[in-house]
């Protein structure tokens, strides 16, 4: 495939840190909207604050750099000025799962046909490395350093039971399933949630023991669960483990299709 064309090659090279798995995430973004076969001219990527927010800087489409939290809030916005658009939202697991959570939660609840891609790194890595709602319990953090003990997130099943049409998780380590979980967010109408759980060496890995980039992708392969396999797993068996697949596959109406039909009732009955 020739994917140059979807990236702002004079932005490059990017300013993640070496061994991120964030590049490897925007690429599968890409490969998805590639097959996808959108019109790029159609095509608008929104981020809010953090390390995953700086990858529409260096996609070529309609790219739109938003507060923290609030990607979605403007993407909403943006899908129901114009419905044509193919709006997809690059969070992280602070941006997406802390401040922005109910923004997640209400645009799945309302199935609006938005694609939300979280980056989840398991840490703030943009801010000197503070845990997140998707820390592992036990993991050292800057603001953990005797061992996070808040459970985190599980936002596959939170977005699932939401609402959402579409919901799967990959890791970086397993990319070509990553690229399948993309390409079927992006053929669904309606709301689709795809997490990639993708590696910080520079503040995740170096204060739990992973200290190469090589270490985390290991500790991905180890710890990854097919949600098949993991219906047959007790909750021991499972702890510390990464279920990856997909969660939810269905075809509930679009919220802007809804919306549309209102206003048409409602203008035809003025008539």
């Amino acid at each position: 495939m020739e994917l140059e064309k979807y990236f702002r090659i004079e932005k490059l090279p990017h300013i993640w840190c070496p061994g991120c798995g964030h590049g490897s995430v925007m690429m599968s973004i890409v490969k998805g909207i590639d097959k996808a076969g959108w019109d790029p001219t159609k095509v608008v990527v929104v981020s809010g604050i953090g390390c995953s927010s700086r990858a529409p800087g260096y996609m070529n489409f309609n790219t739109l750099h938003t507060v923290h939290g609030r990607p979605i809030a403007f993407a909403t916005g943006i899908k129901l000025a114009n419905p044509e658009l193919k709006v997809i939202v690059i969070t992280g697991d602070g941006d997406g799962a802390a401040i922005g959570g109910n923004h997640l939660i209400h645009a799945c609840r309302r199935n609006i046909g938005i694609n939300v891609v979280l980056f989840n790194n398991q840490i703030y890595g943009m801010t000197s490395g503070q845990y997140s709602p998707m820390t592992p319990q036990g993991s050292m953090a800057t603001t953990s350093p005797y061992g996070n003990i808040e459970p985190p997130f599980d936002l596959c099943e939170l977005t699932r039971s939401a609402g959402a049409n579409f919901v799967a998780r990959g890791t970086v380590y397993h990319l070509p399933k990553l690229d399948n979980y993309m390409e079927k967010a992006f053929a669904r109408e309606g709301f689709s949630y795809v997490e990639a759980i993708s590696q910080c060496p520079t503040y995740y890995g170096r204060r739990n023991k992973l200290r190469s980039p090589l270490e985390m992708l290991e500790w991905q392969k180890k710890n990854a669960v097919d949600i098949k396999k993991a219906q047959d797993m007790d909750p021991e068996e499972l702890k510390g483990k990464i279920v990856t697949g997909i969660f939810a596959e269905k075809d509930e109406e679009e919220y802007t299709s809804k919306y549309d039909q209102l206003i048409s009732s409602v203008q035809g009955g003025k008539k």
